[in-house]
């Protein structure tokens, strides 16, 4: 999966990749150039007192080494262009990827889960593009040409390096092998970090209600403590390659002078030839040392890559038709066939023979105990759940037919838990449709009996309003988020218990507006409240996911029961009869 991701998102950057491999390989050789330079210097200048010669080589040393410099700042920049292009695309898709998620979807790999795979672990991911493109060619030119040089220089010395670069491989692969399960360990839970920090942060009301901060500081506690023993561990192996690699390193650099001492003493080899040697085998020891910095950071970037590709291969339930209906032949038209939902994973359906229509510009009402399943039946019908049994018709289309570009535009839907979006009132407002003018936004806030509360906050409709609505009453978020849908203009309104947050009169006023000024558009209705749902055309009885009667308020009362008892539970036994 690694290979994959940098293939295919560095691919549009090959011509920086191609400059970077272009400087990083001439900064190379200009490394590998420098030793033996310096050894003439001493060997043939020094030695012999040719300042000339010194200052004509120094010259071209000083040379050489500003073209190193500026080849490996462009090579740099090159690199980091390039991985931050591909981090950058990854993002986007899997951002586009899980925006084509449904409720399924979302919920089998957690919100904050999604946030950590396109965050930290594109990072990883950013990171690691940045290193091999800067290393790629660095790190093998370095070893490879300095064992080359090394041996022009002296053959002699050569089995120091015969002896030193295998033993830093060796220790590099057996730290880097114990780390590879810590990277995933850790990202599992980064992962658990990010969740109970977002149920804390979503639910602080709750928490502060129940007087949980202890508890919850407790859990949080625990989930950091378990990073941060793996992080040590990880932190332990890294901070240890290091100190093995210096050793070796050292080692090596005293066997040389060691060594070399007695050749030099013994005539066979020249004082600049030894140092040559050295800062040669410095040199492959420092490729050695990238490649094994590089070989790192793959194994929690290929965790994290790994990641990556499972939400970008997901496969979505909601699915998009090929050619989907765009032309619907009855707009404002809802038609359930025998409808079963289940999901997955339960052993029973959620709803099951689910059989009624909706024409346009009724108002058809769906009432039931807790869990009867009427948040699930209203999900089908802006396909936000997929129907396992049966047919969701809208506007005369089966919703699996439709485009769901289109299929939306027609349907306003208000959630049980409405949503604003931090900006202002109008940029709410304007969600669905954006070129609504002011007096359309008045309107809309006039039937959702929100224009009074608007027009005194300061700004009016360039009011702010914070992310998530925590700045407005729970009311008057409802009541924005009802305008929000009938600026959208849609052919069929749903709403799901979204009159539960408005005393009864406001409820009977905003119903009323909604009848009036809004006559041919289909409005289907979950509501807890019996009074919400007296002067609906058609009520749907649902009791543990069966529709169990259906009918208008009077002949419900008449003649079923479960509609009887949540009547006679709500507005007394006179009320029932």
């Amino acid at each position: 999966m690694l290979t994959r991701l940098l293939i295919r998102y560095l691919k549009p950057s090959k011509w920086l990749l191609l400059g970077v491999l272009v400087f990083q390989f001439l900064s190379a050789l200009a490394s590998l150039y420098l030793p033996s330079i310096n050894a003439d210097i001493i060997d043939q200048g020094v030695s012999t007192g040719d300042t000339d010669y010194i200052w004509s080589r120094g010259g071209l040393m000083l040379l050489i080494s500003f073209g190193q410099i500026t080849a490996a700042i462009i090579a740099t920049w090159f690199a980091a262009k390039a991985a931050m292009a591909a981090g950058r695309d990854i993002r986007d898709d899997v951002f586009e990827r899980v925006s084509t998620f449904s409720e399924r979807e979302v919920s089998k790999f957690g919100p904050g889960s999604l946030i950590t795979r396109n965050t930290n672990d594109v990072q990883q991911v950013q990171m690691l593009a940045m290193m091999a493109a800067t290393f790629l060619v660095t790190a093998p030119l370095l070893a490879i040409g300095g064992v080359i040089m090394a041996l022009q220089q002296d053959v002699g010395l050569s089995w120091l390096i015969a002896v030193s670069v295998p033993t830093l491989l060796v220790l590099a692969g057996l730290i880097i092998s114990r780390m590879v399960p810590l990277f995933r360990s850790y990202q599992h839970r980064l992962d658990n970090v990010n969740r109970v920090m977002r149920e804390q942060l979503t639910g602080i009301r709750v928490i502060r209600a129940f007087v949980r901060e202890p508890i919850e500081e407790a859990r949080f506690a625990d989930a950091n403590a378990d990073i941060m023993i793996v992080g040590r561990k990880v932190g332990s192996l890294f901070v240890l390659l290091f100190p093995l690699v210096m050793l070796v390193l050292n080692v090596t650099v005293v066997g040389v002078i060691w060594f070399g001492a007695i050749e030099v003493e013994a005539g066979g080899v020249q004082v600049g030839t030894l140092f040559a040697f050295m800062q040669y085998v410095m040199t492959i020891l420092s490729g050695v040392l990238m490649a094994s910095f590089m070989t790192i950071m793959i194994p929690r970037a290929a965790v994290s890559a790994g990641r990556i590709g499972e939400v970008l291969d997901a496969e979505t339930s909601l699915e998009r038709p090929v050619d989907g209906v765009v032309d619907f032949p009855e707009p404002g038209t809802v038609g359930f066939r025998d409808v079963e939902f289940t999901y997955p994973g339960a052993e029973h359906p959620v709803l099951a023979g689910i059989t009624f229509e909706a024409r346009r510009g009724e108002t058809v009402a769906v009432v039931g105990s807790t869990g009867a399943g009427k948040t699930t039946l209203i999900s089908l019908i802006p396909r936000l759940f997929d129907v396992t049994g049966g047919d969701v018709l809208v506007n005369g289309v089966d919703v699996r037919r439709a485009d769901l570009d289109a299929l939306w535009h027609t349907i306003g839907l208000v959630p049980q838990r409405p949503f604003l979006f931090s900006g202002t009132v109008a940029s709410n407002l304007r969600f669905g449709r954006e070129e609504a003018t002011d007096e359309e936004l008045w309107h809309a806030l006039e039937i959702a009996q929100g224009r009074d509360f608007v027009a005194e906050m300061e700004g009016g409709l360039d009011a702010r309003i914070a992310q998530g609505g925590t700045n407005v009453s729970g009311g008057q978020r409802q009541r924005l988020a009802i305008a929000r849908a009938i600026v959208h203009r849609p052919d069929i309104l749903v709403f799901d218990d979204s009159f539960s947050a408005l005393d009864l009169t406001t409820d009977a006023r905003l119903r009323q507006a909604l009848w009036k000024e809004l006559p041919d558009v289909t409005k289907i209705v979950v509501a807890q409240r019996v009074s919400t749902i007296t002067d609906a055309d058609r009520i749907v009885v649902l009791d543990d996911g069966r529709m169990v009667g259906i009918g208008t308020h009077d002949e419900l009362v008449e003649s079923n029961q479960t509609y009887r008892e949540i009547v006679e539970s709500q507005l007394g036994v006179e009320a029932a009869r």
